[in-house]
């Protein structure tokens, strides 16, 4: 865009300018419906996510047979959810403003085999492929026991297709962990911003990492090439699969139950707020739309993204969505948070979901480096910067009454209110990487 085009942007959408200046910028969605009307715009319905879980059902034999550390939940693939209460206390006085209700944590950066939120998109999407080609080839039926696949005949037969995935890291260590697994040829294709260790965990399960010194989306762009030229290739889109977007909307049901458990009550009294690190948008836009199926009208979800990066907010503010990206107003897409290093956003997700977003805001990178710092020091818990994202989310949500007014919370709501902090990502990270982060915090 020329400074022109620029300019007529800001004229029209104020926000870009905060943008460009690169502000921790809060926006909230004047577009934000209920969920009956926002529901037809995503083009999917409860039966597709009750596929996914039957699937992922399914699969559970043979993932306890494979990957043991998931024998604790059955082969299910699901993370803790743990009250924060220490942290809720900083959090006030470090940012001087009251947080009513209660603080939690969804440990997704726990998340067995891959340690990543992106354990349950890639994870499925990969296991999908997997048992359309078997089923496919007649071997293998819907009332087989899937252990079956953990088989040097399965391996075998998988052996003969391949898998292709971009990404900044987390998609494809559970893409290629995965895919290696079962026996397929996978490549990720990896970009300049992806940590080292990641791309090591990949080369030490066998998978071929290519990589670019260029961000996300030329690592996508070249993967796809690459994947065209090979009809028995499967390019896994984090931009555009609707099929990945399933297996994170599972989370919500699943959360649902987790919070009946801990005896925690979600309804127009006792409202929910979740907050979702976003990069492409793919794995928080799954997740937000298994949570409005699960809770309706009581969820309200909002997304966190870096200054450097804020694509979605972007996208969905000026309504461009993929068609703008970070770079054409002239911010560089380079953050530490590595997972959210994303400059053009979902079009898909961008436009099933903005209006089922309460909204978006932008942080800097040492405010996550201090976040995760004070993280560590009350709870004793260690996630990587990106997963903090959404820890500045609830101080917002208490500081900013237009918010509060647009939707017409009283006190008694807040006070009654549940905050969940989507931690994504972190879970494995080498000891020596993750003290380099903690060194960085001020807090």
């Amino acid at each position: 865009m020329d400074s022109k085009q620029i300019q007529d942007l800001i004229n029209q959408h104020p926000i870009v300018k905060d943008l460009i200046e690169l502000k921790e910028t809060v926006w909230f969605n004047p577009e934000f419906t209920t969920l009956a009307e926002g529901l037809p715009f995503v083009g999917l319905a409860k039966k597709d996510i009750d596929d996914a879980r039957d699937r992922l059902a399914r699969f559970a034999p043979y993932l306890m047979a494979v990957f043991p550390e998931t024998s604790t939940t059955n082969g299910i693939i699901e993370s803790e959810l743990t009250a924060i209460p220490n942290m809720q206390k900083y959090l006030k006085q470090h940012f001087n403003q009251n947080i009513q209700g209660t603080l939690w944590l969804k440990k997704d950066s726990h998340l067995p085999i891959s340690g990543s939120i992106k354990a349950r998109g890639g994870i499925y999407e990969v296991l999908y492929h997997a048992e359309q080609l078997a089923l496919k080839a007649n071997l293998l039926n819907l009332n087989d026991d899937y252990s079956k696949l953990n088989s040097d005949e399965f391996r075998t037969f998988f052996s003969q297709y391949s898998i292709a995935v971009g990404s900044t890291g987390n998609l494809g260590l559970s893409i290629g962990i995965m895919s290696a697994k079962l026996g397929f040829d996978v490549t990720v294709h990896m970009s300049a911003d992806a940590r080292q260790w990641k791309k090591d965990k990949l080369r030490s399960h066998g998978v071929t990492v290519v990589e670019y010194q260029q961000d996300y989306g030329i690592a996508v762009q070249e993967g796809r090439k690459a994947a065209l030229k090979n009809p028995n290739c499967f390019f896994i889109d984090d931009e555009n699969s609707k099929t990945l977007f399933l297996g994170y909307a599972v989370a919500g049901e699943r959360l649902k139950q987790q919070l009946t458990q801990q005896g925690v009550i979600v309804d127009q009294a006792h409202p929910l707020f979740v907050y979702l690190p976003c990069g492409v948008g793919g794995g928080p836009g799954g997740v937000a739309f298994g949570l409005k199926m699960a809770f309706g009208d009581d969820v309200h979800c909002i997304f966190a993204e870096p200054t450097h990066s804020p694509c979605m907010l972007l996208g969905v503010a000026t309504g461009l969505h993929d068609e703008i990206s970070v770079q054409d107003i002239g911010i560089d897409n380079i953050t530490a948070a590595d997972g959210l290093a994303v400059g053009r956003a979902s079009g898909f997700v961008g436009r099933a979901m903005q209006r089922l977003l309460d909204g978006f805001y932008t942080l800097d990178d040492q405010t996550m480096y201090n976040l995760l710092g004070i993280l560590n020091q009350s709870e004793s818990l260690k996630l990587e910067p990106s997963a903090l994202a959404g820890m500045l989310g609830p101080v917002l949500v208490h500081s900013h009454s237009d918010y509060i007014d647009l939707h017409q919370f009283t006190e008694q709501q807040l006070q009654l209110a549940n905050h969940i902090v989507w931690g994504t990502g972190g879970g494995m990270v080498p000891a020596e990487e993750m003290q380099n982060y903690l060194s960085k915090a001020s807090a």
